[in-house]
Order: C-alpha cells, then sequence, then structure tokens
C-alpha cells in the first residue's frame, strides 16, 4: 500500500524476510516482522550498539607487569536489533501528546543540522547512532507534473542500511522509544536530483556501505560525520509504484 506523505524518504519498506536481518547485518533474527510498510508514528526496527553489563578483562602481557592485577579493557560492539517509533521523540518534550505531534515532523533529519538542532543535539553528542534496515525507500517523480510515487532500492536486491538516530523518552510512568533517519543533499546525484519538488533542495537517506555497520555505530562523535555521503547512483534502481485501489 502506498501512502501519500508530503516529505522526503519519509516511507519505506522493511526487510523481506526475518533471516535477512541476520544474513545482512550480523544479529538475530526478530521473532516476528512488523509491517512492510513504515512511515512516521509506525513501528519500526532499527539497530544500536549495546553495551555489555561488564567490562572484558584480560591478563597484562607486557614484560614486567602485574600479571596478579588484571588490566579491564574496552568491551567488544555488540549489535542489537530494537523496536521504536519511526519520528524522533527529544527527551525535553513534556507529554506523550505533544509527543506524537512532533514526531511525524522529525522522521526525517538533515545531517547538517544533527549537532546544532535542540531535537537532536543531545541524543547525538550521546552518540545514540543507530541503523534503519531497510529493502527500499520511497520518493514522489515530478518530472511529469504530477507526483508519481517511486520505489528505490539498491540494483542487486539486498537490504540497506541507512544511519539514523534513536532516542527514549519517559515521563509519569510512560515510554516512547523512537528513532529518526539521517539524511544527505542529492542536488548532485545522478538518480535522487530527479526527486521531490523542484525548487526545493534535494535529499536522501544517507545510505551506509555495506560492511561499514560496526564503524558507524561505535566511531568518535568527530568522526561520525564522515559516513555522511551519498549513496552511488549506479548501485541505486528506481522503479514507478502502481498505487492501491483498496
Amino acid at each position: 500500500m502506498w501512502v501519500s506523505i508530503p516529505r522526503m524518504s519519509t516511507q519505506y519498506e522493511c526487510l523481506k524476510s526475518a533471516d535477512l536481518y541476520a544474513e545482512a547485518f550480523g544479529i538475530a533474527a526478530p521473532a516476528h516482522l512488523l509491517d512492510k510498510e513504515v512511515w512516521p508514528r509506525k513501528q519500526g526496527f532499527f539497530i544500536r550498539k549495546a553495551l555489555l553489563s561488564s567490562p572484558v578483562t584480560a591478563q597484562p602481557s607486557e614484560p614486567g607487569a602485574d600479571a596478579s592485577a588484571p588490566a579491564l579493557q574496552a568491551a567488544p560492539l555488540v549489535m542489537e536489533l530494537a523496536q521504536g517509533q519511526f519520528g524522533l521523540v527529544p527527551t525535553w518534550v513534556k507529554s506523550a501528546s505533544d509527543a506524537k505531534l512532533r514526531s511525524t515532523k522529525l522522521a526525517v533529519t538533515r545531517y547538517e543540522t544533527m549537532s546544532t538542532s535542540t531535537n537532536t543535539r543531545d541524543t547525538w553528542l550521546s552518540g545514540q547512532r543507530c541503523i534503519i534496515p531497510m529493502q527500499a525507500f520511497f520518493e514522489d517523480d515530478w518530472r511529469s507534473g504530477k507526483a508519481v510515487p517511486t520505489r528505490i532500492a539498491r540494483v542487486d536486491g539486498k537490504p540497506m542500511g541507512v544511519a539514523g538516530l534513536w532516542e527514549r523518552w519517559a515521563k509519569d510512568g510512560e515510554e516512547i522509544t523512537s528513532f529518526t533517519l539521517l539524511t544527505v543533499n542529492a542536488n548532485s546525484h545522478a538518480l535522487m536530483n530527479r526527486y521531490q519538488q523542484n525548487g526545493n533542495e534535494k535529499r536522501m537517506p544517507a545510505i551506509l556501505n555495506e560492511g561499514s555497520w560496526a564503524a558507524w555505530l561505535s566511531a568518535p562523535t568527530d568522526k561520525a560525520r564522515e559516513f555522511m555521503r551519498a549513496y552511488p547512483a549506479q548501485l541505486l534502481l528506481a522503479n514507478p509504484v502502481q498505487k492501491s485501489k483498496t
């Protein structure tokens, strides 16, 4: 089903089978799948960094080191699959009703403003980065003068991992886990410059290179921006969507 939403990249398609989460991202498959399409306020899966409950200890190996005093090492990166609302809810939001109103506007975040906007600054500085697994995302093609919904996926059909931020909001016994996807400029992108209305800046999801999942989640904050690049046009395929009559 296609849902008309007047924002770029605010509707996407989940992975088509549970096994793909393990195959593409090396994480445990979910016990159940969510709805095929995700748009603001709906539930979706995201991958985040999970910290071990206790540090790893290792015997010191340097000559002369006291073998009776094990050295502490940083815990290795562990990735976990989490579920949350598509549309970020900042921690400073005062009520659940206000959270619902704001979340639709925070499904997508420009990476250039993620470190300065009051909506995402604390989340970014806290290192709460995530990966949003998707089979495809949707854009409107306006070249004919009318909006033509278009499905954009990898040429090889493999899942994509899009960079995002996640947050946990809690107040008065209510709790909302949420996430937003990050976008980059696509004005000069050979494929993505066709989409969204003329006169507006062209944007696209910050699709991560395959195999960079752990690096994106664990990179120091000052290095994480280096992952914000436009994905090569030749690796993407766009096809118009047939609107459902139901």
